[in-house]
């Protein structure tokens, strides 16, 4: 059932909201806006009018557990994608078409039960993406399915199983080219055997050891058949990668960042902490540029941390930004690096979060007009768990806000929140009060309800910024 139609009201309410975490505020806010105001700069915090959050939707609306959400937005037709996991350990999948403020009801994708690790995409014709990760007793694979009505159904199912048996299998990734040939990113090992796991209380897994690899597939039929495994992190079978968001460039240019383990030993699989590393493909994938490490070495991921972690985006010039967080010296630090020249070189590391603890921090970025980007976080860095948090950056200009927490809610740290979240710009075209502003919307996963043993579940919202000052 759709929730309440947002007015110029429950905008305005939401504006007030905004006010709380970067602007004027009530005593008990007054520090964290005070803060806010600090970090964008004295002349900024002045002349600058702050954010406008729309009311937040609850679009998951299905039994269970519901989290770990991914998010696609069609910029021509208007449409908002989000798909989690969840409705009773199952793929769910919700469409809005009106740039988010509604979602219709949620549909259960065929063949996901026991899913996990959801990716999707829109192709330049419309044609929506779903993918996910699924297993039988001798593979593990990824599964691509396809809409031809904006999501309701989702009639082309196909497993891409690797011929080796017994192997391995992770975090899926899926991105479409302008000329709608489909990339797909997966985490392959020869041998399930060889990975092991440090599972920690209210989150996900992560990896010990492992024959951990990015692999990367394509279709050119719409997703009917798929090529070749491809290899994009070096040293197969025991390169370390994981975790490979992508993006591809209107010439065709495949951009990806990747989190890479270093192997310490190529019969035990063994690893030490990891870095994130910057490639890209001028060959439709089938050849990968020596891949860049992003950050100094002494910044490194633990194997402890069990978040997806990593991610890229453009802006409407061609810029790129990467995302990440590191664990050093006691400290967990999200990080944004930008390169003006397609990855061939990137910026000194801009610090993402504000806050100086050992806190769990997803870090995504959104690209948004030329030389603009957003960069959002979900953390439990509150003593009142988790939030998600989010903030505008300029090339130019550099910090255009302090954080601005568009969670109103905060969710229970015990309980899983999802190793991702979904983070666009929002398609133009639709009614808001700023008009003329540039729109993110973000969508999370968290456990809100003040019952004993709440499910987490998956909410959205629409963020106004003021434009960038030129």
């Amino acid at each position: 059932m759709a929730g309440r139609r947002p007015g110029r009201r429950a905008w305005t309410i939401a504006a007030a909201v905004a006010a709380l975490a970067v602007g004027t505020a009530p005593a008990a806010a007054a520090a964290p806006a005070a803060a806010a105001r600090a970090a964008a700069g004295p002349r900024a915090a002045a002349a600058r009018p702050g954010p406008v959050i729309s009311p937040i939707t609850e679009f998951s609306r299905c039994a269970g557990q519901n989290a770990e959400v991914e998010q696609a937005a069609d910029p021509v037709r208007g449409y908002v994608y989000e798909e989690w996991m969840g409705c009773r350990n199952r793929i769910g999948f919700a469409a809005s078409a009106d740039g988010g403020r509604h979602f219709g009801r949620p549909v259960v994708l065929p063949g996901s039960a026991g899913a996990w690790d959801p990716a999707v995409t829109v192709a330049p014709d419309g044609t929506v993406y779903a993918a996910f990760m699924n297993s039988t007793k001798h593979h593990t694979f990824p599964v691509v399915e396809a809409s031809f009505d904006h999501g309701r159904t989702f009639p082309q199912v196909r497993q891409i199983v690797a011929r080796h048996r017994n192997n391995w299998g992770d975090r899926d990734f899926i991105a479409a080219a302008p000329d709608g040939t489909l990339y797909l990113t997966w985490d392959y090992g020869p041998s399930a055997k060889a990975v092991t796991f440090i599972c920690g209380k209210g989150g996900s897994c992560a990896f010990a050891t492992g024959d951990l690899n990015v692999v990367v597939q394509k279709s050119t039929d719409g997703g009917k058949t798929w090529g070749p495994i491809v290899h994009v992190s070096p040293g197969f079978p025991a390169s370390g990668g994981d975790s490979a968001p992508l993006l591809i460039e209107p010439g065709g240019r495949i951009d990806l960042e990747y989190q890479g383990y270093h192997i310490t030993s190529k019969t035990t699989y063994t690893m030490t902490p990891a870095h994130s590393y910057f490639t890209s493909s001028l060959d439709g994938g089938k050849s990968w540029s020596a891949p860049a490490r992003l950050g100094p070495s002494r910044l490194t991921m633990s194997l402890a941390e069990w978040w997806i972690d990593g991610d890229i985006s453009a802006d409407a010039a061609g810029n790129l930004y990467a995302t990440w967080d590191t664990q050093h010296a006691g400290r967990d630090i999200g990080w944004l690096s930008y390169s003006t020249d397609h990855g061939r070189t990137w910026s000194a590391l801009r610090r993402v979060t504000p806050d100086t603890d050992n806190a769990t921090h997803i870090v995504q970025v959104a690209g948004g007009r030329a030389s603009t980007a957003y960069i959002g976080w979900l953390a439990d860095s509150s003593p009142h768990g988790y939030a998600l948090y989010l903030r505008p950056f300029s090339i130019k200009k550099g910090w255009l806000s302090g954080p601005v927490r568009v969670s109103r809610r905060f969710g229970k740290r015990s309980v899983w929140p999802g190793d991702t979240f979904g983070i666009s710009m929002a398609p133009p075209g639709h009614w808001h009060p700023r008009g003329g502003w540039p729109r993110v919307i973000v969508s999370w996963g968290s456990a809100v309800s003040p019952q004993p043993h709440p499910d987490s579940e998956d909410f959205s919202a629409i963020v106004a910024f003021p434009p960038a000052p030129r």
